[in-house]
């Protein structure tokens, strides 16, 4: 009878040894599963890309290319859906019907690209705007003047400021000095990193990010024809000047989890396949088939 109560004692205990490391390595897989979720390629288009199209159209463009997220713009002329308005100008029933087109698309808009607001009830409204859209951040260009106020509001409304650059010449955040600048005291800026006005400012975009590490909430996908040129013209990401396999490797040491917009600024007339395009070659890149 001993003999057996033990035997039966060492069997559940194996049985719990078993179920237990099971256990562990389900916890282990879920782990890695999440760690590589956390690590996936988001990507999405700026709707700058569809600039000639209204809206609807926009839309219909990014859903064939099979994004999930947009950028907006705040001089989007959005169309005969929306009485013609731009984002600077939506009614209430216009933020309604936007929501609606996006759900229908399952497609989310987490930032918009800010420019002409002049004064804090402008800002205002955008902020409004974004909260109304549940956007994570506003990108743009501000002035030194206005950074105190916008870093208030973005705190206020728990909505981050993305500082956006153009290039040299062309915008006061050309260089990723200036923009440390910009972020110091503030801590509610963060960063829309444009790649391809790096490049046309000369300077190499994986280095640029490198600086700017910790800040990244966004990356302006573009490629152009030649480096150090304020003028160059914009081509099929992959086939320019850009080091992509460099800045690939510098967004996934920095664990990069923000949204990769792709910004096609040629054939704007029918640039669709271009984005297309820009996305796969981005996402193999980043996503290597073995």
């Amino acid at each position: 009878m001993l003999k057996n109560k033990i035997m039966i004692t060492l069997k559940n205990h194996l049985w719990y040894l078993y179920f237990l490391a099971v256990a562990l390595i389900g916890c282990s897989g879920n782990s890695k599963k999440n760690e590589n979720q956390n690590a996936d390629l988001q990507m999405g288009v700026a709707l700058y890309s569809f600039n000639r199209f209204s809206f609807a159209d926009a839309i219909e463009k990014a859903d064939s290319a099979g994004v999930n997220y947009v950028e907006g713009f705040s001089f989007h002329k959005l169309g005969k859906e929306f009485n013609e308005n731009s984002m600077s100008s939506m009614s209430e029933e216009d933020i309604g019907n936007m929501r609606q087109m996006l759900k229908k698309k399952n497609i989310k808009m987490q930032s918009m690209y800010v420019s002409g607001a002049k004064n804090e009830d402008d800002w205002k409204y955008y902020f409004e705007l974004a909260k109304k859209m549940k956007m994570q951040y506003l990108v743009c260009e501000p002035e030194k003047e206005s950074w105190d106020m916008l870093d208030s509001l973005a705190g206020l409304y728990q909505i981050k400021i993305a500082i956006h650059e153009h290039a040299k010449g062309k915008s006061i955040y050309w260089h990723p000095d200036s923009v440390l600048k910009a972020l110091k005291n503030h801590p509610n800026f963060g960063v829309c990193a444009d790649l391809g006005h790096w490049a046309r400012s000369g300077l190499n975009p994986s280095e640029c990010l490198k600086k700017l590490e910790g800040h990244i909430l966004g990356v302006h996908l573009k490629d152009i024809h030649e480096s150090n040129n304020t003028e160059a013209i914009d081509v099929i990401v992959g086939t320019g000047v850009i080091d992509f396999p460099s800045v690939v490797d510098e967004l996934k040491r920095q664990r990069f989890n923000g949204i990769v917009h792709v910004e096609c600024e040629h054939k704007m007339e029918n640039n669709l396949p271009d984005v297309i395009e820009a996305i796969r070659y981005f996402e193999e890149l980043y996503n290597p088939i073995k």
